[in-house]
């Protein structure tokens, strides 16, 4: 026979076990935004939000305020981060790019994606430049205006990937000087970087040029329409990655790998 409860017995679960369901349930939601829709923060960030939660262990007792100032309401509105606005920054522009290049993807000449990397804007290498060139069509003037109109509001790095198909460099882009396709991939996406800064005044701390040559191809390259799409240059708007300006005069900004990392 069951022991009869006590009268002074309280039915369900004790008031400490409640409290503590419900901060693990806070703690879990903290740290799934953290994890999913702000993936950069800064250590010093990182250190604030930590902080926040100092004395907040308690079953009755709130936590510590941060500190007035840019990061005061960090701990309470997680979607107010810089790197979360950028973000979203970036998804306007991706809005942005394909309205603007509605004709030229309808033509197949530029083609607007979305990776890991961030925004791409991809150029065909038919389209722009001519075979075994780097020097750029009068046509693609127009788009790399449209273009450098969506980086300027941004802070993001941009970089700008040269690359080609895996045929060897015909005798006319050997006479220009370019032996092989990393000269040419090189060559045509320092073009595009050198038209952004001197003729669209785009911040050349945000940029930077790189070559892939034949390596990096998104087709077959045994196919004519395969190398048509490899023969290409992608004007990245990084994601995660942008310039911040820097607080001391001893650091410049950006740093050597600042990009990269």
């Amino acid at each position: 026979m069951a022991p009869k409860r006590k009268k002074h017995e309280q039915k369900g679960s004790p008031p400490w076990m409640v409290s503590m369901g419900d901060l693990n349930n806070l703690l879990m939601c903290f740290f799934i935004v953290l994890m999913g829709d702000v993936t950069t923060v800064s250590q010093e960030q990182f250190q604030m939000m930590i902080t926040s939660f100092r004395g907040s262990l308690g079953i009755f007792e709130g936590g510590s305020s941060m500190s007035k100032g840019r990061l005061m309401e960090l701990g309470h509105n997680i979607m107010a981060l810089p790197s979360s606005e950028r973000g979203r920054a970036l998804a306007r522009s991706m809005k942005r790019a394909v309205e603007a290049f509605k004709p030229e993807i309808q033509s197949k000449k530029v083609r607007v994606s979305e990776d890991e990397r961030g925004l791409i804007i991809t150029l065909s290498g038919d389209a722009y430049f001519e075979t075994g060139s780097a020097s750029l069509k009068e046509e693609v003037k127009p788009v790399l205006k449209r273009v450098s109109d969506i980086i300027k509001p941004l802070s993001n790095f941009v970089r700008i990937e040269g690359h080609t198909d895996s045929r060897r460099i015909p005798p006319a882009g050997v006479r220009e000087g370019y032996e092989s396709n990393w000269e040419l991939s090189s060559a045509r996406s320092i073009n595009i970087l050198r038209y952004f800064i001197e003729e669209e005044s785009v911040n050349p701390k945000q940029l930077s040029s790189v070559a892939f040559g034949q390596y990096r191809p998104i087709d077959d390259n045994n196919t004519p329409e395969g190398r048509a799409y490899n023969r290409r240059v992608e004007i990245v708007i990084l994601r995660e990655r942008w310039l911040e300006e820097s607080k001391s005069r001893e650091i410049s900004r950006p740093l050597p790998d600042e990009e990269w990392r």
